[in-house]
Order: structure tokens, then sequence, then C-alpha cells
């Protein structure tokens, strides 16, 4: 699909896109299933992920007494993530995005599958972090892949309505993940793990099945990671890293503020919340973004973080995680279509997996200063970063770039 400029597709085909999801009868309109089906696998491909902490960190107690073990396999599954998610995409661009999805599905179920089975045997643990690494080397090419689909199954001109029930998805999954996780660890973390492994083996079952046009590769190909890029690529790390300094930070937020250290929910779930908003109001606006608004939005999660920082009451923190949630989807949203406009179109699953690796770096980066400074100076940088970001966004009006 050209990306010059957007266009509203007529005929039969853009009417049957254009269909909502709605229940059958009304209107004589009926349910879009292909992209019902694309939403589902969108937010069960995070689902590993998101329980994946809490029920690594309930079964390395129960096999070696302590939750390190959780901590480690996770580390292993991001740092896969970020080595392999481009060679990955690369090595398989020539071929059915539909049928890679599905096999790289196949790998990270075989790999938690594996975690099951040698957790119900008592293997020693190591062997459960090595697992991790296939199960964590897929993720960034999956949902590379995936995003790409999405320009099969609906028009440029609803691309921003569809990433925003993606995106309020994610959060919701993001929410019921390691509540599940917890529910089904208490009586048993194997049983936590088989139903990761369970749900996350949902995105193959679910993704659509849709004829994709190969795309032409020419010769030696069209640069990838020009300076715009690597601009939203910065963003998307810095955006990363500021979710994740709250959500990793939130024990050590509500110690802070001599609250008991299970009330970090005062601090996600108002994140999480005000995320979900976002995503609503992404999709009910279903446009994108112009620049200075951009700006404003990169502004707000800076000011966010900031206010975390500073630590000044209570409520002006929990304000603040509040701020970074509602324009944590606007942004992803934004990333993504830039970044579509600005890449070739048969490197565009390429670049969707560089901004999930761009996020997972950004992770990497907010934890390892939590765990190697005091919170206030990690929050303080973290702020500074993103503060700088806006600043180079700002600064730059042609970032965002014309199409392809």
């Amino acid at each position: 699909m050209e990306r010059h400029s957007p266009q509203v597709e007529t005929g039969p085909q853009a009417d049957g896109q254009d269909r909502t999801q709605t229940a059958a009868g009304q209107g004589g309109r009926r349910p879009d299933w292909p992209l019902i089906g694309w939403f589902g696998a969108s937010s069960m491909l995070l689902m590993p992920q998101a329980a994946a902490p809490v029920a690594f960190g309930l079964l390395s107690l129960s096999l070696t007494g302590a939750a390190q073990g959780g901590a480690a396999m996770m580390m292993v599954m991001t740092v896969a993530q970020i080595l392999c998610a481009v060679p990955i995409t690369r090595a398989t661009a020539h071929l059915s995005p539909v049928r890679v999805i599905r096999w790289l599905i196949l790998a990270r179920t075989l790999a938690f599958a594996g975690v099951t089975a040698l957790a119900l045997t008592g293997a020693p643990f190591l062997w459960l972090i090595l697992l991790a690494v296939p199960a964590g080397a897929v993720n960034g090419a999956a949902y590379g892949y995936l995003r790409a689909l999405l320009g099969s199954l609906v028009p440029e001109t609803r691309f921003p309505r569809a990433l925003g029930i993606a995106s309020t998805l994610n959060e919701l999954t993001f929410v019921t993940g390691p509540v599940a996780a917890s529910a089904l660890g208490a009586i048993d973390p194997v049983w936590a793990v088989l139903a990761l492994t369970l749900a996350g083996a949902l995105p193959a079952l679910l993704v659509p099945n849709v004829e994709v046009e190969t795309p032409e590769m020419p010769e030696g190909g069209a640069r990838l990671l020009t300076g715009r890029v690597q601009l939203w690529l910065a963003c998307a790390a810095a955006g990363g890293a500021t979710v994740a300094a709250l959500e990793v930070g939130a024990v050590a937020l509500a110690l802070r503020f001599e609250q008991a250290p299970t009330m970090a929910v005062l601090f996600t779930v108002p994140l999480c919340a005000a995320s979900v908003c976002g995503g609503l109001w992404v999709s009910f606006r279903n446009r994108m973004a112009r620049h200075p608004v951009v700006v404003a939005q990169l502004c707000v999660m800076a000011a966010g973080i900031g206010l975390v920082a500073a630590g000044l009451s209570l409520p002006l923190t929990i304000l603040g995680a509040m701020l970074v949630g509602a324009v944590l989807p606007p942004l992803g949203t934004t990333y993504m279509l830039v970044v579509d406009r600005l890449v070739p179109r048969h490197r565009r699953a390429e670049a969707f997996a560089m901004i999930r690796t761009a996020n997972a770096i950004g992770v990497i980066f907010a934890s390892g200063l939590l765990a190697l400074t005091s919170l206030p100076l990690a929050l303080l940088a973290v702020a500074v970063v993103m503060a700088a970001m806006a600043a180079l966004v700002a600064v730059n009006p042609r970032a965002m770039g014309d199409a392809v």
C-alpha cells in the first residue's frame, strides 16, 4: 500500500474494511473478524511479557528459595529480544508475514512449555534461564510483523483508531496478566507458567489469514536508520524508560511516602487507567497528531516523570504517573505512524521491531539506574532524558517527515 498521501478507498473492498466491530444485524453491518482477530493477537502477544515477571519470580522462589532467578529470566528474555529482533526480521523478510508470525509464536510456545516441563521435573534453574533465550528472541520480530500486517486489514485513514484500540487492549493485558499470574501462582507457580504458555500461543490461532503481497526488495535497499527514524526510536526508548521507572520503582515510591510496599498500586493503577483513557481518546479522534501536539505530549510526559522525581507529595506523584499514562498511547501511535511514513515498505516490519527493541532498551536503562543508584537520582535522570527528547523534537519541525 502506497503511503504518499492518505486516501480513502472506495468500492466494496474499502466498504468492507471500514466496517466496525458491531454486532451483526445493526444496520446490516457485520463484525470485521480479521481485524478482531488482529486485535486479539496483538494483545495476547504481550501476555507472556506482562505475566512473566510475577510468574517467573514465584517459580524461582518455589524452586530456589529466592526470587532473583525470575529477574534473571526476564533480563535474559529482554536482552535476547534486543539482540535478535532485527536479524530475525531481516532473515525472514522474503517469507509470508502470517506464516512467520505463526512460526515465531510456535518457537516461543515450545520454549515456555520447556520451562514448564523442567519446573515439574525439578531441573536445575539454570536450564530454565537458558530456555528464556528463545522465548524472548522472537518477541521483537513477531511484534514487527504483526504491526506490519495491519496495513493489509485497514486503510491508512483508520490506522490511528486501530492503534488506539490495540493500545487500550495492551494496557488491559498488562493489568490482568500479573493479577492472573499471582492468583494461579498462589496455587502453584507451575500453573502460572502453564497459563502464560497457553495464552502466549493464542496469537498463532488469532492472527488473520490474509494475503499479503511480499514487497519487492531492491538491490542494496534504502537506508533504514535515517536521522529522523533514529530520533523517533530514541523517543520510544525514553518513553519506555519513563514507564519502567514508574513500574519498577513503584514499591520504592510507596516506601518513600511511608506506605506499605503493597501500596505500589497507588502509582501503577493510575498509570494504567490513564493509559487506557489515552488509548480510547486516540481511537475516538482517529487522526495523526501534528508536530506541535506531539511536542506538547512529550512535554507532558517529561513533566509527569518530573513530578514523580520531585516527590513533593503523594497526590502530586500520583498525578505525575497519570500524566505519563495519559500521553503514552498517543505518543506510541505517533511513533508507529511516523516510522510507517519514513521507511520503505519492504522494511516496515524491521522498523516496527526496532521500535519494540528501543522500548526494551529504555526498560533496561531505567531498571539499571534503579538498581545501581538511588530512586531520586534514577527518576531525575529519566526525567532529564525525556525532557531532552521533547526539546529535540521541538527544534526539528520536519521530524515527522513526508510519506516515503
